[in-house]
């Protein structure tokens, strides 16, 4: 998965004058989790611009004024209930042996002809929830649509990767077609039945050259 860096300083005061100073000059107080103990650290307001106001999924760096690096994953985040800018940030740092829980956005590939026949594409699951090591973390899970007809779903259960958990039931709809008034009623059995006529002649010309 890739990484967004976040540049900080390490604070030593974490009392309200102090936080609301760091907001004053255009920082955010941080907190990063999963260690020892909680480190207090603060970042300039626009270096979160990639890693917050974005539907792709990331891991954070955090590199400190001293040159100490911590992998991390965005795991709370506040927002001023009136102007919308980030108050406070929650990190979990990241170990190479300990899963992480996630949020994976989901990518739609291929063309359904469910859509072509004019049915109604029902996105049910933008992002699932997965279990994984730091390291086999996706940037995105790919659902190929292609043979997605009317009436038709694709569930968690026809995604499963021995990679990662996906921490839903296998029953989850993730995207689905289904009628509408603009549909071709059996348009669907139509391709079907073509494509088995197809089979059918080229078996029988196959026969009648064997016969000759």
């Amino acid at each position: 998965m890739k990484s967004i860096t976040i540049k900080g300083s390490q604070r030593e005061s974490v009392g309200k004058v102090s936080t609301k100073a760091l907001r004053n000059a255009g920082k955010v107080p941080c907190v990063l989790y999963g260690g020892d103990k909680p480190m207090h650290f603060s970042a300039e307001e626009f270096s979160f611009k990639d890693l917050v106001y974005t539907p792709n999924a990331y891991t954070a760096v955090i590199e400190l004024e001293n040159g100490e690096k911590f992998d991390a994953v965005l795991q709370d985040i506040q927002f001023h209930p009136v102007t919308d800018k980030i108050l406070h940030v929650d990190f979990y740092q990241l170990f190479e042996d300990k899963p992480i829980t996630m949020n994976i956005p989901v990518h739609l590939e291929g063309n359904s002809p469910g859509v072509r026949n004019g049915g109604r594409l029902l996105f049910r699951k933008r992002k699932l929830a997965i279990k994984a090591l730091p390291n086999l973390l996706p940037d995105f899970i790919t659902v190929n649509i292609s043979k997605l007809r009317i009436g038709g779903t694709i569930a968690v259960e026809t995604i499963l990767n021995d990679d990662y958990t996906i921490l839903h039931p296998e029953s989850t709809a993730i995207v689905q077609v289904k009628a509408s008034r603009t549909s071709v009623a059996g348009a669907d059995d139509e391709e079907e039945d073509e494509e088995a006529e197809g089979v059918a002649a080229e078996a029988g010309a196959e026969a009648s050259e064997a016969a000759e």
